[in-house]
C-alpha cells in the first residue's frame, strides 16, 4: 500500500503555483534568513511562528517594491486616465498568498520554506485578515482592484485604514458575542505610511459670502495621513495602490485649551479627532444615521479629492509646464467610481474645490463633475437608503448643505420646465426630502451628479430603473446601465482551490486564470471519466480536508461523505437563514417519523455575522445554533443529519468553506439580494446552487441552464403580486402540516426547553410581519430540496452537473466586470502591456 502524500507533496505537483526554479528557492532562503536575523537582532535570540510569517512576508514584499516604483514611474510618464474607485470598505482578507500567486511564487516559497524546515500553510494561518469591510459590497472593492491591476489599468483604492475592522464573532452559548478586531496589534508588513503626503480635512465652522465668492472659515481641522498597500496584478508586474487614510489631530488641536493652561485634557482631546478612523460601522444593508459616520464618509472624500487634484495638476503630461492650470481636460484624466452613496459627498466636495478654490463658473464645474463622477447601487431596500438629516449637515458641513441647496434648485427648475404644474413629481425627485427631520437623500444626490448610475446584476438594474429612480430614469434614460457583479478568479479559484485548478489547466491550459470565459473548453469533457472522477477527487479531498479543521475547532464528527449543505453569509430576514433552519427541522422530524428510512446525509452549515444591533438577526443565530444542539445530540438522527453554525465567518474561512461545498443556499426573496458574490464563488469551485431567480442566481441559470440549477420559489412578479394580494402567512401555516409542526416546536420550546418563549419574537415575525414571505416558499423549498438529495445518490449525474456549472460561470470574473465598467463608463481600454519587470531595463 502505497503512503498518503503529505501536503506538501501534493502542493508541489501542482503546476499553476508556478515552477520552482533553484535560482528563485535559493534567493527566498537567503532573504527569508536575511529578514528574520534583523527580526531577532533587535530584541530576541529565539524566533516565534509570527516572527517566522513576518519574514516571510518581508520577504515577498521586496519582490513586489520595485514592480510597484515602476509601475507608478510609467504612469507619470505615460500619464493615461486614471480610474479612481471610492469606497467605504475594502474586504480584503490575508495577502500573503495572494501576492504569491500574482507574482508566480508560490511554488517556489513553498519550496524554500521547506527546506527551511517549515510548513507554509502554518505561517500562511498568522496573518490577520484586513477585514475593513461588512460583505458584498467590500469584498466587491477588494476584487475589482485585483482585477483593475491585472487589466493594467491606472488605477487607486480610496478608503480608510480602520483600526478596528469587522468585530470578531464567538458564540457562547449559542448567542453572538463581538469582540473588537484588533488587526493591527503585530503591525501590518504590506503597508507603508506616507506621512509626506498628509492633508488637511476640514469640519465645522460657518460660510461668509463676499464679492469673491464663499470661504468656508474658523473650521476644525483633522489630518488625514495616507497609508499605502500595493495591489499586484497576475502576472503582468503592474502593482497599483491602494491608498488608506487614517485620521491624525494637528499639533495646534484644541491650542485655546493649552492657553487656559489645560494642557493634559487638550492633549487627551485629540482622541476625539483621530476617533474618525478608529472602527468600521458593522452594519450590512443599513442605515445608521451617527455624526462619526458621517464624519467618515467626508473625511474620505476630502482627502482623496485633495489628493486627485494635485495628481492631476502635477502630473507630467507632454509639455513642460510644472503644473497643469486647466481643469478643461480634468474627466479626460480623471474617473471617480461611488461604490454605493457612501462617498457621494465627492459631488458637492468636487464642486466646492472648483468654484470655491479654483474659481471656476458653477455651469462649468457641474459639466466637469458629472463628466467625471459615476454611482453604483448596491441595494433597494428603504432601510439601507442614506438619508443624512439637515441639521447634522448644517453643522459639520455648512458649505456642502449651501451648495446641495443650489445643486437641488437647479435641478428642479430643470424638471419644472419639462413637468410644469407636476408637484408630486417634484417632491419625489427632490434631494431634499421634507418632513420632521428634513433629510439629504443621497442617493438622488448621486444619480443627478453622475454621468453613469448602475445596478450589479440584470434584475437589478431593471428595478432600480422601474421603482427606487423611476423619475430620474424617465428623465435621463441613457444614464442608466447594469454591471453585473464578478469575482476574481485568482483568490476564488487558484488561491483557494489549487486542485480544481489544476486539473482544469490540465486539460484546457492555463489561459482561464486571466480569461474565465476559456472555462467553456470543459463542456467537451462533460463525459469524460477521468475528469468526472478527477472533479469528483478534488471535491472529495476538500471536503476532508475541511472535516479535519471542524473537527480541530468544533470537536465535531462529521460524516464526509454527507452532502455539504452550505448557507454563508451576513445574518439578514431578507436572505432568509429562517428558511434554510425550518428546512433542517423538517428534515429532523422526518428522520424521528421513520428512523429505519434511508436518508441522504447532510451536513449544513451555517454561518455569518449580524449586525450587533440587529436583534432579530441575532435570534436567528440562537435559534440555529439551539436546533443544532438538539439535532447534533439525538442518537436516532446519528450522522445523516449534523447542523454546525460556523462562528466568525471571514474572508479566509470563506477559502476553506466554498471549495469544500456540495450545495450552496441562495435563497433571498426574488427582488431583494442585488446581486450576491459567494453564489459565484460556489459555482466556480463546483458546488450547485439552490436558490431563488433574484439577483445573479438569474443569470446563472441562463449561464449554465436552468436545468442545472435547483431553481425554486416565486419570481419577482409573483411576490408583487402577492404584495399586492396581501401575504397572509397563516394561510401557509394552515395548509402544510410539516411547517406547522416545526412552527409549534420552536414555538413551544422544544428547542429551547429552559426557556420555551425565547423565540417568540421570532414566530410573531413570521406569522405576523414578514416582510420577506418565508412561508410563501415553504413548500417549493423543501420540493426543491427532494430534488437535491435524489441527485446526490448518483454521484456521476452529481458531478457532470458540476462541470456544466464552472464550465458556464466564465461570465462571473470581476476581470469580465471590469472591462465593462473601463469601456462604457469610464471611457479607457484594458491594456495587456507587460511592464518590464525591476531587474530588465526599460524599453
Amino acid at each position: 500500500m502505497t503512503t498518503p502524500m503529505t501536503d506538501f507533496e501534493k502542493r508541489k505537483q501542482i503546476s499553476v503555483r508556478g515552477i520552482a526554479e533553484l535560482g528563485d528557492v535559493a534567493e527566498l532562503k537567503k532573504s527569508f534568513n536575511r529578514h528574520l536575523h534583523f527580526t531577532l537582532v533587535k530584541d530576541r535570540n529565539v524566533a516565534t511562528p509570527r516572527d517566522y510569517y513576518f519574514a516571510l512576508a518581508h520577504t515577498i514584499r521586496d519582490h513586489l517594491v520595485g514592480r510597484w516604483i515602476r509601475t507608478q514611474q510609467y504612469y507619470y510618464e505615460k500619464d493615461p486616465k486614471r480610474i479612481y474607485y471610492l469606497s467605504l470598505e475594502f474586504y480584503m482578507g490575508r495577502t500573503l498568498q495572494n501576492t504569491m500567486v500574482n507574482l508566480g511564487l508560490e511554488n517556489a516559497t513553498d519550496e524554500a520554506i521547506y527546506q527551511l524546515g517549515l510548513d507554509i500553510e502554518e505561517l500562511e494561518e498568522i496573518e490577520e485578515d484586513a477585514g475593513l469591510g461588512n460583505g458584498g459590497l467590500g469584498r466587491l472593492a477588494a476584487c475589482f482592484l485585483d482585477s483593475l491591476a491585472t487589466l493594467g489599468l491606472a488605477a487607486y483604492g480610496y478608503g480608510i485604514r480602520y483600526e478596528y475592522g469587522i468585530f470578531n464573532q464567538r458564540i457562547y452559548n449559542g448567542w453572538q458575542v463581538e469582540e473588537a478586531d484588533d488587526w493591527l496589534r503585530y503591525g501590518n508588513p504590506w503597508e507603508k505610511a506616507r506621512p509626506e503626503y498628509m492633508l488637511p480635512v476640514h469640519f465645522y465652522g460657518q460660510v461668509e459670502h463676499g464679492p469673491h465668492g464663499a470661504r468656508w472659515i474658523d473650521t476644525q481641522v483633522v489630518l488625514a495621513m495616507p497609508y499605502d498597500t500595493p495591489v499586484p496584478g497576475f502576472k503582468n508586474n503592474t502593482v497599483n495602490t491602494m491608498r488608506l487614510w487614517s485620521a491624525k489631530a494637528p499639533n495646534d488641536f484644541n491650542l485655546k485649551d493649552f492657553n487656559t493652561g489645560d494642557y493634559i485634557q487638550a492633549v487627551l482631546d485629540r482622541n476625539v479627532a483621530e476617533n474618525i478612523s478608529r472602527v468600521l460601522y458593522p452594519n450590512d444593508n443599513f442605515f445608521e444615521g451617527k455624526e462619526l459616520r458621517l464624519k467618515q464618509e467626508y473625511f474620505v472624500v476630502a482627502a482623496t479629492l485633495q489628493d486627485i487634484i494635485r495628481r492631476f495638476k502635477s502630473s507630467k503630461f507632454g509639455c513642460r509646464d510644472p503644473v497643469r492650470t486647466s481643469f478643461e481636460t480634468f474627466p479626460d484624466k480623471v474617473a471617480i467610481q461611488l461604490n454605493d452613496t457612501h462617498p457621494a459627498l465627492a459631488i458637492p466636495e468636487l464642486m466646492r474645490i472648483l468654484v470655491d478654490v479654483e474659481k471656476l463658473e458653477w455651469e462649468k464645474a457641474w459639466d466637469i463633475t458629472i463628466q467625471t463622477c459615476a454611482y453604483t447601487n448596491h441595494t433597494v431596500l428603504p432601510e439601507a437608503l442614506e438619508r443624512w438629516p439637515v441639521q447634522m449637515f448644517e453643522r459639520l458641513l455648512p458649505r456642502h448643505l449651501e451648495l446641495i441647496y443650489e445643486i437641488n434648485q437647479k435641478h428642479l427648475d430643470n424638471i419644472a420646465a419639462l413637468h410644469p404644474g407636476d408637484v408630486d413629481r417634484l417632491k419625489r425627485m427632490s434631494l431634499i426630502e421634507e418632513g420632521d427631520p428634513k433629510r439629504i437623500n443621497m442617493a438622488h444626490l448621486s444619480v443627478v451628479g453622475s454621468h453613469a448610475v448602475n445596478g450589479v446584476a440584470q434584475i437589478h438594474s431593471e428595478i432600480v430603473k422601474s421603482t427606487v429612480f423611476k423619475d430620474f430614469y424617465e428623465l435621463e434614460p441613457a444614464k442608466f446601465q447594469n454591471k453585473t457583479n464578478g469575482i476574481t478568479p485568482r483568490r476564488w479559484l487558484l488561491l483557494c482551490n489549487p486542485g480544481l485548478a489544476d486539473i482544469i489547466a490540465e486539460r484546457i491550459g492555463e489561459g482561464f486564470i486571466t480569461d474565465l470565459h476559456q472555462l467553456k473548453k470543459l463542456l467537451a469533457f462533460v463525459d469524460n471519466e477521468a475528469f468526472i472522477r478527477d472533479v469528483a477527487n478534488v471535491k472529495q479531498e476538500n471536503k476532508l480536508k475541511f472535516t479535519a479543521y471542524l473537527e480541530s475547532v468544533y470537536k465535531l464528527k462529521v460524516n464526509p461523505a454527507s452532502i455539504f449543505d452550505v448557507h454563508v453569509k451576513r445574518i439578514h430576514e431578507y436572505k432568509r437563514q429562517l428558511l434554510n433552519c425550518l428546512h433542517v427541522i423538517t428534515l429532523y422530524n422526518r428522520i424521528k417519523k421513520e428512523p429505519n428510512k434511508t436518508f441522504v446525509p447532510r451536513t449544513v452549515l451555517i454561518g455569518g455575522k449580524a449586525a450587533p444591533g440587529y436583534h432579530m438577526a441575532k435570534m436567528i443565530i440562537k435559534l440555529i445554533t439551539s436546533v443544532g444542539n438538539v439535532v447534533n445530540n439525538d442518537p436516532i438522527v446519528g450522522d445523516r443529519l449534523k447542523v454546525i453554525y460556523l462562528e466568525n465567518y471571514r474572508v479566509s474561512l470563506a477559502e476553506k468553506v466554498i471549495p469544500a461545498s456540495d450545495l450552496s443556499e441562495q435563497i433571498s426573496t426574488a427582488g431583494t439580494e442585488a446581486s450576491g458574490t459567494g453564489n459565484m464563488k460556489f459555482m466556480l469551485n463546483g458546488a450547485l446552487t439552490i436558490g431563488t431567480m433574484d439577483g445573479a442566481n438569474v443569470e446563472m441559470a441562463e449561464e449554465a441552464g436552468e436545468e442545472n440549477l435547483f431553481i425554486f420559489g416565486m419570481r419577482v412578479e409573483e411576490v408583487e403580486a402577492l404584495d399586492k394580494k396581501g401575504y397572509d402567512a397563516k394561510e401557509y401555516f394552515d395548509k402544510l402540516p410539516e411547517l406547522r409542526q416545526a412552527m409549534d416546536q420552536i414555538s413551544s420550546g422544544y428547542f429551547s426547553p429552559k426557556q420555551p418563549d425565547l423565540f417568540k419574537d421570532v414566530t410573531n415575525m413570521l406569522m405576523n410581519h414578514d416582510r420577506f414571505k418565508v412561508f410563501a416558499d415553504f413548500e417549493a423549498y423543501v420540493k426543491c430540496q427532494e430534488k437535491v438529495s435524489e441527485l446526490y445518490k448518483n454521484p456521476r449525474d452529481w458531478t457532470k452537473m458540476v462541470i456544466k456549472n464552472i464550465a458556464n460561470s466564465g461570465k462571473f470574473s470581476s476581470d469580465r466586470t471590469i472591462k465593462d465598467y473601463a469601456r462604457e463608463i469610464w471611457g479607457v481600454e484594458p491594456s495587456d502591456v507587460k511592464i518590464p519587470p525591476p531587474n530588465e531595463p526599460k524599453s
